[in-house]
């Protein structure tokens, strides 16, 4: 299923969404060059204050686009992992405020790339989880660093173990989101959490 990235400036704030098909956006080699192109252009564009990503009301993010990894040799499964680092990175290492906007589940590279937000705002209805380890595999673009510093390395060695799923509320009660809001102004809020450099 193909995955978008649709890119829109209301007022200040660039905001992001990712779109599937099937309304399971998937962080495609396509779409992950889209996010480092837009986070070049965040950087660069004075009349920009933050960015808010954003996905469907199903999804956030559900990881990467599994198809592509099995094709994907020991080399090309490398460079993939390193590609998906530096847009992880620069998202992280923005001088403006990046906040991730989350509705429905966030899961895999999709959690990877909350997790490289400056903030993430999510709807009741949200679902936290890195199933790779359900699969065999694990996230290489970062999240086994950036979880743990966020969550403690137990909850996120479960979470990376045994791909247990975190609900809305415990996410907010042990800070991996900072808000718990509805689907009517989680891009509100997001946008205005965006806005507030000095918390970067």
């Amino acid at each position: 299923m193909a995955t978008r990235l649709v890119s829109q400036i209301h007022k200040d704030i660039l905001v992001l969404t990712l779109e599937g098909d099937d309304g399971y956006p998937r962080l495609e080699r396509g779409v992950l060059d889209a996010i480092e192109r837009e986070m070049e252009r965040l950087a660069d564009d004075a009349a920009l204050a933050g960015c808010v990503i954003t996905g469907s009301e199903r999804a956030f993010a559900a990881g990467a686009e599994i198809s592509e990894l099995v094709a994907l040799g020991r080399e090309e499964g490398f460079a993939f992992a390193r590609r998906g680092q530096r847009v992880m990175n620069a998202v992280a290492d923005s001088p403006k405020r990046v906040v991730a906007a989350i509705r429905g589940y966030c899961f895999g590279g999709g959690l990877d790339l909350a997790l490289a937000c400056s903030g993430r705002v999510a709807t009741d209805d949200s679902v936290f989880a890195h199933p790779g380890g359900t699969l065999g595999i694990i996230t290489g673009w970062g999240g086994t660093q950036r979880l743990p510093r966020l969550i403690g390395k137990a909850r996120a060695m479960e979470m990376f173990v045994i791909g247990r799923r975190m609900l809305a509320r415990e996410a907010r009660a042990i800070g991996l989101v900072s808000k718990i809001v509805s689907a009517e102004r989680i891009l509100e809020v997001s946008a205005a959490l965006a806005r507030r450099q000095t918390e970067h």
